[in-house]
């Protein structure tokens, strides 16, 4: 996955299938810098995803099953997965949309946890 293609020093990565999860979860990396541009192709099976690295994860993963998270208890979760309060970010689905746990904060929602990425 990307996360050893990271410690390889490799410049991209190619993830799939894609979902829209997956994008979202993407996205929201990107906008944390975490990654660079993202291609989606679509290869009329489950489609895929060409990300490019900028040598900036350290772990990334998934949280399965998407359990509940209420507003309080995403600064626990938070501590509990991510190796620092200033550092990394917990991905939700929300009412809202897909985000990280610092916009749901923002938004004063709860949701279900997706993944993180620090």
């Amino acid at each position: 996955g990307i996360v050893n293609a990271e410690k390889r020093g490799k410049r991209q990565v190619l993830v799939r299938p894609s979902s829209k999860v997956i994008i979202k979860f993407l996205q929201v990396m990107q906008k944390h810098g975490y990654i660079g541009d993202l291609e989606i192709v679509d290869d009329h099976r489950a489609g895929k995803v060409v990300v490019d690295l900028v040598g900036r994860i350290n772990k990334c993963g998934v949280i399965s099953p998407r359990f509940d998270v209420t507003i309080g208890g995403i600064e626990q979760l938070a501590s509990n997965i991510l190796p620092s309060r200033q550092f990394g970010h917990l991905v939700l689905t929300t009412p809202y949309g897909i985000m990280d746990h610092e916009e749901a904060r923002r938004k004063h929602t709860g949701g279900k946890i997706v993944g993180f990425f620090f």
